[in-house]
């Protein structure tokens, strides 16, 4: 398969993914699946502004992604996958894409959240699905930088 790591961050392409994350990686394609990110034309401008020079992009909705991931559309990429929320990874993988495990980066407090890490909050819905992924072997972890610690996401749940 094209993608060679998953994340979840909300802020999708920032200077953490768009430097240390991508290179370290040797990623040469971002792939954004987000289903309001791709019809909103700021965000879009925003994304390819945001992308590191020599890295194609591609901004997808959920189906798209999962179309295009199985058809094999990036499999001559190094893809770096990134989606805003744990329900639109969850959905990927629930429409059949094989993602193995996936990094959470960073997720605000919002109302009904509550913070497991500094970089991360979880509404009670995000951790029935990150509950739902682990029991059925995806493999989690909650790393904001590729220095931190690689914990499961389990590990902050308890």
């Amino acid at each position: 398969m094209a993608v060679i790591h998953a994340r979840v961050d909300e802020r999708l392409i920032h200077g953490q993914v768009a430097t240390v994350w991508t290179n370290l990686l040797g990623a040469n394609r971002i792939i954004v699946v987000n289903d309001q990110v791709v019809h909103d034309d700021m965000q879009i401008n925003a994304l390819k502004l945001a992308r590191p020079t020599g890295v194609k992009l591609s901004i997808l909705s959920v189906n798209k992604g999962i179309v295009n991931l199985q058809n094999g559309k990036y499999d001559g990429d190094n893809a770096f996958l990134i989606t805003r929320n744990i329900q639109d990874m969850k959905a990927l993988i629930d429409g059949g894409v094989d993602l193995k495990q996936f990094n959470v980066g960073n997720i605000s407090s919002k109302p009904g959240s509550k913070a497991i890490k500094k970089s991360v909050a979880l509404t009670d819905e995000d951790i029935k699905n990150v509950q739902a992924l682990l029991a059925s072997g995806i493999k989690i972890t909650a790393q904001m930088v590729p220095g931190e610690s690689d914990a499961s996401i389990e590990t902050f749940l308890k």
